[in-house]
């Protein structure tokens, strides 16, 4: 029998007006401190967001996505933020931040596969 993992994860939102506080769901991080894995998935649906707001240049939001998902890798190397140990990265990408991209406080779970679990939470929460 398969042991249950630790995990954590977070929503990655687009908050086009800061200052109304609205969101769109954009994304997930997911993060197992025990099987060293940092992952972010996302995806940039159009439609949705011009439909909610159409002052954001969104090739400029994916490139910036983009940078935060290989951050969690440790591939960016534009950044030090990408030599941290995992659970350092997850805690920045999870920082409370006053930006266009921010995400959710960290939510806890259990599973016996991240990859799956990773999916499940993106078609959940974002798709």
């Amino acid at each position: 029998m398969q042991e249950k993992i630790l995990y954590e994860y977070a929503i990655l939102r687009l908050v086009p007006k800061v200052e109304r506080e609205e969101f769109i769901n954009i994304g997930v991080i997911l993060f197992s401190k025990k099987e060293n894995y940092l992952k972010v998935k996302y995806f940039i649906n159009d439609y949705r967001i011009n439909a909610f707001c159409h002052e954001l240049d969104l090739n400029f939001i994916d490139s910036n996505l983009n940078a935060l998902s290989k951050i969690a890798e440790g591939i960016y190397t534009e950044s030090a933020i990408s030599n941290f140990d995992v659970a350092e990265r997850f805690r920045w990408l999870t920082a409370t931040r006053s930006s266009s991209i921010q995400s959710s406080r960290p939510h806890p779970g259990m599973t016996k596969n991240l990859d799956k679990t990773l999916e499940k939470l993106f078609k959940e929460h974002v798709l």
